[in-house]
């Protein structure tokens, strides 16, 4: 498949940038993960994931997790964990619409960023779920091109400390704040509505979002 469209291909020609664009490409585009960028990518505790639904609507979801959250099982394969969430599915649904998936993995520090694009699928059963406590669900990812991305843009940002909510190494993880607000307990599974009055009872929507503005999720 090639790298660039049509309409890329398009603009480059406008804009007198396609021999540029084809040195870059030549020297930054791999259709594997390895050596350095499989190192950068396996530091990485978060990353940005990119969905298209099948009327070709995309979305973009920030995933948190372990330092290691995606694991590169081989140079044309990424895993990672699909976590409890909000019930949406709009990325997992993306991905059993389509299947395209774009993944931007920025360390804020140094900076430096690594992207990747590929088709995913959802694993759910085997030993792939082994790989993450607390994981319902893996996602794994078919590399078509990994590629380096200048950071000159990209600000920098002190680390502070991991999500409490990531799971530890038996699966658990603290009730979230939002499971507590009142008018979602109707819709929730038993098992959560027990969380809910463990964690202190129900609150109100305008107690979440006293949460939210002091930093508490």
């Amino acid at each position: 498949m090639s790298f660039y469209t049509t309409s890329q291909r398009s603009l480059q020609e406008q804009f007198g940038t396609r021999k540029l664009a084809d040195t870059v490409e030549q020297a930054i585009v791999w259709d594997v993960v390895e050596g350095p960028a499989q190192a950068f990518i396996e530091s990485r505790d978060f990353f940005f994931l990119s969905t298209v639904d099948g009327v070709g609507r995309p979305t973009v979801s920030y995933k948190g997790g372990p330092v290691g959250i995606v694991h590169v099982r081989g140079p044309k394969t990424l895993l990672f964990p699909a976590y409890d969430g909000n019930g949406m599915f709009k990325s997992l649904g993306n991905i059993a619409d389509t299947g395209k998936v774009g993944m931007l993995f920025i360390d804020f520090e140094t900076p430096n960023r690594v992207r990747v694009q590929g088709e995913a699928r959802l694993v759910r059963q085997g030993p792939e779920l082994d790989l993450y406590p607390g994981a319902f669900a893996v996602v794994e990812v078919e590399v078509e091109h990994c590629f380096l991305n200048c950071a000159r843009y990209v600000h920098r940002y002190n680390r502070v400390e991991a999500s409490p909510y990531v799971p530890d190494a038996c699966g658990d993880q603290p009730h979230p704040s939002w499971k507590r607000i009142d008018f979602v307990q109707g819709s929730l599974g038993a098992e959560d509505r027990e969380r809910t009055q463990s964690a202190g009872g129900e609150i109100t929507m305008e107690d979440y979002m006293d949460h939210l503005i002091a930093g508490k999720s």
